[in-house]
């Protein structure tokens, strides 16, 4: 399987585990292969309606109200787990 496979894979899969959560502005972020483990590392991002701009509470950091998860993908396209991306802040 190539990237643009693994990509739309991915994309496809949060789209429908996160829809009825009124999931917008779905993009890829990042693409990573681990060659050991012959695996996909997809990371997509989107916003939810409860996403919004927010300057987090004494940080004076500004919020960007997205989400990010890395879809990890098998070789046969697989969908073998969804995780939260770590940002350098929670937004």
């Amino acid at each position: 399987m190539d990237v643009k496979e693994a990509a739309h894979l991915a994309k496809n899969h949060v789209s429908d585990l996160f829809g009825e959560e009124g999931v917008t502005n779905l993009g890829l972020e990042e693409v990573e292969y681990d060659d050991a483990l012959d695996q996909w590392h997809i990371t997509v991002g989107f916003s939810r309606p409860w996403d919004k701009l927010s300057v987090l509470a004494g940080t004076g950091i500004l919020g960007t109200g997205r989400t990010y998860k890395v879809v990890i993908i098998d070789k046969d396209g697989k969908a073998l787990a969804v995780k939260n991306r770590e940002t350098a802040y929670a937004g």
